[in-house]
């Protein structure tokens, strides 16, 4: 009895997970316990434990308040990330603007210098002509030709070439200071910009480290109310007596000893596993197939296995369509298991635990399908892996318990910042039993 007694007080632990048992969630109602049908010290321990349950949910209260409010500033500040993300993308543009239109600047002047360069090699080479052969005196030279009006039509022709040429030398050398001029401007300008750049830079850093910061201030404070709610859910587990279908605690420690012995992952994981997901056994589903809107394909799985085991498939129960996210029920026993999922183990669970076929409403079969997708899925790895993260697209490094419980309950944000780290604060709770 003492047992019984002691395993009641963990059968109900988070209950208000998101995983496939689909347990609402949120501050509850005061239990509608009448502590007058006791007596003694029955009664005085009842009356306790109500008052006790009042002052938790006072405590859930206010934590859930501050969680929203600390949500509530770490949406602004993802806003300011995003903002500071789009003033990044738009200052970078105008460097890579600014970069392009230098660029053409400088091309520019180097074309100027080309045709400057020319220009001048023109006009060395007239001149060079004029007075090629320096034995002759330029007199000579002037008054050798047919005829005189030739040779000074000659002299005005390279007279006004000279002065074309000087004229757009002095107008290209203005032009180039002007761009020059223009160029530093551009380059003053991209400076500007690339200053501007590594504050918004630095402005996301800080922002990001704000904002990673208050997302663990979230998860502490779900942490906490977690176990706010595990303290109500345990009060009233022992005010009660009746959780539904429940194992005895030695049941309960014995079964995830050997899954854990069988597989190598720990008997702390497997616990907070099976506590988030059915409550250690204790919430299997209240509703029957059809109300579970299960998939066609998974109904006629689940058909075939309840025939297999003899049970009425009409009757037997699985978890109800969860009511805080889409999705359908349909997940069977402790390990909360969908039935196209059961046949992938079936061979497996048989033959680590001699059950043939196994049976997902059995607590040593549950379990143990439990641990073996949980090794199949890396958590009996040391250490951490890198994963792209489904809240914001980045690479984050976490452990591989972590990695196998998110694909356990369903790759999500929520599996992430939530799910896998409940499972772990729960993890000590094996040792109590």
């Amino acid at each position: 009895m003492k047992n019984k007694i002691k395993f009641l007080l963990f059968l109900i632990v988070f209950c208000a997970t998101l995983g496939f048992s689909g347990v609402d969630f949120g501050i509850s109602k005061v239990l509608a316990v009448d502590c007058d049908d006791l007596e003694g010290e029955a009664k005085v321990e009842c009356e306790e434990k109500k008052d006790d349950e009042g002052d938790l949910l006072k405590d859930m209260k206010k934590a859930e308040a501050e969680k929203a409010k600390v949500e509530q500033n770490l949406g602004k500040v993802k806003g300011a990330v995003y903002s500071t993300e789009k003033a990044i993308d738009t200052t970078q543009n105008e460097i890579e603007k600014t970069e392009k239109t230098v660029q053409q600047k400088e091309k520019y002047l180097e074309d100027l210098e080309k045709s400057m360069d020319k220009k001048k090699e023109a006009l060395r080479k007239m001149i060079q002509e004029s007075y090629y052969n320096s034995d002759q005196p330029f007199i000579f030279i002037f008054f050798s030709k047919d005829s005189f009006f030739e040779n000074v039509r000659n002299v005005d022709d390279f007279f006004r070439f000279k002065e074309e040429v000087l004229v757009l030398m002095d107008e290209i050398e203005k032009d180039k200071k002007s761009v020059e001029g223009e160029t530093v401007l551009l380059e003053e300008k991209k400076k500007e910009k690339e200053e501007l750049l590594e504050i918004k830079e630095s402005q996301k850093q800080a922002l990001e480290r704000e904002a990673s910061g208050l997302a663990k201030v979230v998860a502490q404070k779900e942490a906490t109310i977690s176990e706010i709610q595990s303290e109500l859910n345990e009060l009233r587990s022992d005010l009660n007596k009746l959780l539904g279908k429940s194992y005895d605690t030695d049941d309960v420690k014995d079964a995830i000893k050997f899954a854990s012995g069988q597989t190598g992952v720990s008997k702390g994981f497997i616990f907070g596993m099976l506590s988030v997901e059915s409550a250690l056994g204790a919430h299997v589903g209240s509703c029957n197939y059809k109300q579970s809107r299960m998939s066609g394909t998974r109904a006629e799985i689940f058909k075939d296995i309840c025939k297999e085991l003899d049970y009425d498939y009409k009757k037997q129960k699985v978890s109800c369509p969860p009511a805080s996210y889409k999705g359908t029920g349909g997940a069977m026993g402790a390990a909360q298991f969908m039935s196209d999922t059961w046949r992938g183990y079936e061979n497996k669970i048989a033959n680590a635990t001699g059950h043939n076929p196994p049976d997902p409403w059995n607590l040593v079969d549950g379990v143990m399908a439990m641990a073996l997708k949980l090794e199949n899925d890396g958590a009996t790895k040391s250490g951490k892996t890198t994963i792209t993260s489904p809240c914001n697209g980045k690479k984050t490094s976490i452990s591989w318990e972590d990695y196998a419980a998110m694909k356990y309950l369903g790759w999500s944000c929520y599996a992430l910042t939530n799910y896998a780290p409940r499972i772990q604060s729960l993890s000590g709770g094996y040792k109590k039993l």
